[in-house]
């Protein structure tokens, strides 16, 4: 398979293998008017299996819902088609308006505008607890 190197975007590396089209959809790839290229079960050495997405423009994107979305990812910038920035993601300590409150007496419920914020409250086992109500998100057993 033979994929064009990017010469100015992003390369999304290191994706948990089958995520790839969740960050596509959070981060509102589909919107982009540049090319987007998303590699599915790539051989990797670490973890047997990766998906990478390659972003032929620089665009501002939402490091908390990647970090939220997979910790593990590593972003790349790339300029002159080199790699001139590596950010790790890891998991955010809030997150605004990636997941929503599922708790029916949540101010959330009932006032739609405010926004669904959740804390970090137990980075071992990544509990998530909503700002307003204390709901408890399991990252671990939950996708977005």
């Amino acid at each position: 398979m033979n994929i064009d190197g990017v010469q100015r975007g992003l390369v999304l590396d290191h994706i948990e293998a089958g995520r790839s089209m969740e960050i596509y959809q959070v981060l509102g790839l589909d919107k982009l008017d540049c090319c987007v290229a998303i590699i599915k079960n790539a051989r990797s050495g670490k973890t047997g299996r990766k998906d990478i997405m390659k972003i032929e423009d620089r665009i501002d994107i939402d490091l908390d819902a990647l970090g939220f979305i997979d910790p593990n990812i590593t972003v790349n910038i790339i300029d002159g088609g080199r790699v001139v920035e590596k950010k790790q993601m890891r998991l955010p300590h809030r997150v605004t308006n990636i997941i929503r409150c599922n708790n029916p007496r949540c101010i959330t419920s009932v006032e739609p505008e405010l926004p669904h914020v959740f804390e970090l409250t137990d980075e071992q086992k990544e509990l998530y607890r909503c700002k307003y109500c204390d709901q408890v998100y399991d990252r671990k057993r939950h996708h977005i």
